[in-house]
């Protein structure tokens, strides 16, 4: 396990901007992967100090790219397609958020970490009809706001980070974090194609 995580993440590093992008999309839409465009981003950034500016964007294109597929499908399916996206024990905490300010509720859930949920108040927004420039451009923004502090982070600790990562203790937390996320998908696109059919 540990050498297939190596080489993935190896293979997510040589494709620098790209592999934020198909993280950002997957992480934003139906996949679950914690902190996986953090730790990339942080991970790139410790090597090249001059990219953090494109990195932060091409992040955020990711996240913005993952919205839109959440939000084409929750926007279609409506307040009743609500229950084909967001499993039944957070549908009523997000509805209840999103029903008392959706603006304010997108912009924490997008600069808030893991294990806080993103992707239910997005789709909850989208069903409730919030307006789609609105959200999408409020998203952008915050979730630049956040991968450019993740950045900064990265410059100032790079070199640290760096040997950190290189430690036993660290690489298991990783392997983890890849383990959870790995299970969390497949469990989150199991609960959505059975409450699809189910729908």
């Amino acid at each position: 396990m540990d050498a297939i995580v190596n080489r993935l993440f190896a293979i997510l590093i040589r494709l620098g901007s790209l592999g934020l992008v198909i993280l950002g999309v997957l992480d934003s839409s139906f996949l679950f992967m914690p902190l996986g465009n953090d730790l990339l981003l942080v991970a790139l950034v410790a090597r090249d100090r001059s990219m953090l500016l494109p990195y932060a964007a091409m992040a955020t294109a990711g996240s913005v790219l993952g919205c839109i597929l959440i939000d084409w499908i929750s926007r279609k399916g409506g307040e009743e397609g609500l229950t084909k996206v967001i499993a039944a024990r957070q549908l009523e905490y997000v509805k209840r958020r999103v029903r008392k300010s959706a603006a304010w509720a997108i912009a924490l859930a997008s600069i808030m970490p893991p294990p806080f949920p993103f992707t239910p108040f997005v789709a909850a927004a989208s069903a409730f009809q919030y307006p789609k420039k609105k959200m999408l451009s409020l998203i952008a923004v915050l979730r630049f706001a956040r991968f450019f502090l993740m950045g900064m982070l990265a410059v100032v600790f790079g070199q640290s980070i760096i040997r950190m990562a290189k430690a036993p203790a660290v690489r298991t937390v990783i392997l983890a974090i890849v383990a959870l996320s790995i299970v969390g998908s497949v469990i989150s696109v199991y609960s959505w194609i059975k409450r699809s059919r189910r729908g």
